[in-house]
């Protein structure tokens, strides 16, 4: 992957985290990460309104050249679904009018490439991030890294030194075909 800046958004209705990473030299480094709270805002379109401004100014502050967005999963309630269409399409929206190129990535595809298990916990995740990263995240951020999350995945499916995350890898063909990323 070639040098660049990486947004990873977790859409919410309530909180939206965001996480921003940039590639130098095919290493990723930790920007920023937080939250858009919007929670307060009882009018839902203005919740869409503040959602598509706040990620635009996030965007504008860190020029990144790609957008990396956690898909919406479908829950007992189709309502929910709908809502997060409607948020992660707010941030798009926002990434889209400043030519950023957005791609979008499963949760469960998300934490297979942070920790090799899909159905690893926040926590878990939140801990390898800080680990992969070398910085301290307190678990109170786990919006904000699951975001971050979603763009060391989307750093991680674009390297040419990881596989891409399909059944037919394994990591032990990996590391039998990259010996020297064991250490």
């Amino acid at each position: 992957m070639q040098d660049c800046t990486i947004i990873g958004i977790d859409p919410g209705t309530n909180i939206l985290g965001f996480g921003v990473i940039r590639v130098e030299k095919n290493e990723p480094h930790f920007v920023d990460m937080g939250v858009i709270e919007v929670r307060k805002e009882k009018d839902p379109y203005a919740k869409l309104r503040k959602i598509f401004d706040e990620v635009g100014a996030v965007c504008d502050q860190y020029k990144p050249t790609e957008m990396a967005l956690e898909s919406p999963f479908m829950g007992k309630n189709a309502q929910v679904i709908l809502k997060l269409g409607r948020a992660q399409g707010a941030a798009i929206l926002s990434a889209q009018i400043r030519d950023i190129s957005v791609t979008e990535y499963a949760p469960r595809k998300a934490k297979v490439a942070i920790t090799g298990n899909g159905a690893a916990s926040k926590e878990q995740v939140c801990n390898i991030l800080g680990k992969t990263l070398k910085i301290d995240i307190h678990e109170d951020f786990l919006d904000a890294t699951d975001a971050l999350a979603i763009a060391m995945c989307h750093y991680y499916n674009g390297c040419s030194i990881l596989p891409k995350f399909s059944a037919s890898n394994s990591w032990e063909k990996f590391l039998k075909e990259h010996p020297e990323r064991i250490k």
